[in-house]
C-alpha cells in the first residue's frame, strides 16, 4: 500500500516535474506533473490537510513546503505572478540529497530567528498567501449557502465577459446549475453550461462524467467550478479525447479569480518611502 510521502520525499519529484515543464511552471502545473511522476493513488491525493479550514490537499500542502525549502536552498525562485522556476544552480545539479536540504534550511532558520522557530517542526504557520486563501475558503464553504455560491459564480462569469448568465440550479437538471454565453473579442460566442460545487473535498471523475452526460447536445462547452479540488482522474476525464470539453476551476483558481476581479477580496498596497541621499548631495 502506497503511503503519503513526506515533504522532503517530494523534493526530487518536484524538481523533475519542473524540468519536464521546461524549467518553470505555475503551482497547478507543478502539482499535476509531480502527481503524474509519483503515481500516487486517488485515496492519497484526496486526503485534505485541514478539512475544517480549507480544501487544500495534504499532498498540495507538503509540496508547498518542499517548494519553500528548495527556494531557501537556492534551487527554486518564484515570481510575483506565482510562477516557480529552476535556478542555474538547480539546472546543473545532478542529484539532490533531500536530507541535506532539510538540515541546511533548518540551520538557516534557526540562525535567522532562533526565538521564533517552533519546537515542533510540523507546527509551522502557513504563508501569507495560503492564509488568505484558507480564510476565503472558510467563507465560501461555511458562510455562503448553495444559492449564494451560485449567485457568486453568476457574478464572476458576468465580470469575466459572459452574457445572458442564468442560474438554473435546484431543478434536478442533471447537476447543471446555470448557463451563459461566452463572448470572445466581441465577435465570436459559444454557449456554456456550468456546475458549481461548494465543496471541501476532491471532485472525482464520476461527477465530471455525469455533468458531461447532462450537457451533451445542449452547449458548446462545460464549466465545472468548485471550492475544493479535482482528482487527477477527474482532470483526465474533463479533457478526454472525443468527448465535449469541460473546463475545471478549483478552489485555488477560484480564489485567484476573485482576487483579480476584486470581488470580496481586497489587495492592500503598502507605500514604502525611501530617501535618495545622493540626490540631495548633488544639489
Amino acid at each position: 500500500m502506497t503511503s503519503l510521502p513526506t515533504f522532503d520525499d517530494l523534493m526530487n519529484p518536484l524538481l523533475e516535474a519542473l524540468r519536464k515543464l521546461g524549467g518553470s511552471g505555475a503551482i497547478e502545473e507543478i502539482y499535476a506533473k509531480t502527481v503524474e511522476i509519483t503515481g500516487l493513488p486517488e485515496e492519497i491525493l484526496a486526503q485534505l490537510h485541514d478539512p475544517e479550514k480549507s480544501s487544500q490537499t495534504e499532498v498540495g500542502y507538503r509540496l508547498a513546503w518542499a517548494r519553500t525549502y528548495l527556494r531557501k536552498y537556492g534551487l527554486l525562485e518564484n515570481s510575483s505572478r506565482g510562477v516557480w522556476s529552476l535556478t542555474e544552480k538547480a539546472k546543473t545539479l545532478e542529484a539532490l540529497d533531500s536530507a541535506e536540504v532539510v538540515r541546511f534550511v533548518r540551520a538557516l532558520d534557526k540562525k535567522d530567528a532562533p526565538k521564533k522557530r517552533p519546537p515542533d517542526e510540523t507546527a509551522r504557520e502557513l504563508s501569507e498567501e495560503e492564509r488568505w486563501k484558507d480564510q476565503l475558503s472558510a467563507v465560501l464553504t461555511q458562510k455562503l449557502d448553495p444559492a449564494g455560491f451560485e449567485r457568486l459564480v453568476q457574478r464572476i462569469l458576468r465580470e469575466s465577459g459572459f452574457i445572458h448568465v442564468e442560474v438554473t440550479g435546484r431543478t434536478g437538471d442533471g447537476g447543471i446549475d446555470g448557463k451563459g454565453i461566452a463572448r470572445i473579442h466581441g465577435f465570436m460566442s459559444f454557449h456554456v453550461l456550468f456546475q458549481c460545487k461548494r465543496y471541501k473535498g476532491s471532485v472525482a471523475a464520476g461527477e465530471v462524467r455525469d455533468f458531461r452526460g447532462a450537457m451533451v447536445g445542449r452547449a458548446d462547452k462545460g464549466l465545472f467550478i468548485t471550492t475544493g479540488s479535482f482528482t487527477p482522474a477527474a482532470v483526465k476525464e474533463a479533457t478526454r479525447d472525443g468527448a465535449p470539453p469541460i473546463d475545471l476551476v478549483d478552489g485555488d483558481e477560484l480564489a485567484e479569480k476573485l482576487k483579480e476581479l476584486a470581488l470580496g477580496v481586497k489587495t492592500q498596497l503598502v507605500e514604502r518611502v525611501s530617501i535618495d541621499t545622493a540626490w540631495f548631495e548633488n544639489l
